[in-house]
Parts: C-alpha cells; structure tokens; sequence
C-alpha cells in the first residue's frame, strides 16, 4: 500500500513537473487564433460550467423582468455594450467576434438547449468569464437591476426580426444605466432617471 502511495505521489509530481517545464518553455501558443487541443477545450469549458452552476443558488428573476419598460432600457444597453461580440438578428458575424477565442455566443440566436437560464445570464453578466473577453459588468457600477433588464431582453432577443429589432432600439434610451459613461445629448438630462424601467 504504501509503494503504491508511493508511485501515485511520484507519478503526480513528474507529471506536474513535466507540465511546469512546457509551460514555462513557451511552446504553448496563447494566440487568439490558435485553438485549443478539443480535450483542452472540454476540461475548460467543465470547469467554468461547474464554476457558473455552484453560484447560481439564491438567484432569483425579478417577475417583472420581462415588463416592456425593461426589455426596452436592456435593449438600448445590449446594443451599445454587447452587440458588437454576441450579435444583432440577422448578423452572421461581426470583425470583433472573428477574432476572438473563445467566439462569444450569438445570442439572437435560439439556445441549443431551449430557453437560456436566467439566473446564468444574470451572474455572467455580472461577474465575466475569465480569459475569455466576457466583462464583468458589475464590477463597472451597472446595478443588478439594470442587469435584470439586460437578461429580460435577451429571453426575448431570438425571437427577433431585424426589423423589430431596430424597432426597440429605436424606442430604446440607448447606453443607460447606473454607472454608464456614455450619454447621448437627448438623454443626458434624464440619465438619473433612465435606470429604473418603472419611470
């Protein structure tokens, strides 16, 4: 028993020193552009599964996420804050996606799994993805009910036409919420107000 303690324990360090050795070597290409072994990819994507599952509990959806004054305020914000990675209707890719790695998902696009779950896109938006050039937006002073309004929207964003698309952001106040930098001359004046779907 204790030679096979023994083994694992020096079969664990070889390996940990093999793998410090390339990593410290250079041969591992961290370009954008050079993808992942596929058992590489899966270890990771588990990992962050995993990760994103654990936090979710004590998330709860407001009831009125859905509620036409959110949808609008998380439309305006999806479109200044997300659109250029996750994509608008009827966009098959934009210049910032190619080049990323992971490629964000194109969000107007139905979930393989049906419905997305809201308290997931919720922490995610709040919190980024490591390495992956997902922000976290929380941490840029959008408040969790601007985020709730953003996630209210994207239930909504893969049943849209490009048209009806167009057509909320139109209705839309553009890039506004708590925290936000970027305000339109029209709006600056009601941007303390503009955060809260319920005015």
């Amino acid at each position: 028993m204790t030679k096979a303690l023994l083994g694992i324990l020096v079969t664990v360090i070889a390996g940990l020193g093999i793998a410090g050795a390339i990593a410290y070597s250079g041969l591992v290409d961290v370009g954008a552009d050079a993808p992942h072994a596929p058992v590489v990819f899966d270890v990771i994507e588990m990992v962050r599964e995993r990760s994103i599952a654990r936090r979710l509990d004590g998330i709860v959806p407001p009831a009125d996420r859905d509620a036409a004054a959110r949808v609008r305020l998380g439309a305006g914000n999806y479109e200044a804050m997300c659109a250029g990675c996750h994509l608008r209707p009827g966009e098959r890719d934009s210049e910032l996606r190619a080049g990323l790695y992971p490629k964000p998902p194109a969000l107007a696009m139905k979930p393989k799994n049906g419905k997305a779950n809201p308290a997931r896109a919720f922490w995610i938006i709040k919190h980024g993805l490591k390495a992956s050039g997902m922000p976290a937006w929380g941490k840029g002073g959008m408040r969790d009910a601007d985020i709730w309004s953003l996630v209210g929207f994207l239930d909504r964003l893969p049943g849209l036409s490009p048209e009806a698309y167009r057509s909320l952001q139109a209705e839309s106040m553009g890039h506004s919420h708590a925290g936000s930098e970027v305000r339109t001359a029209d709006h600056h004046d009601n941007h303390e107000h503009s955060h809260d779907p319920g005015r």
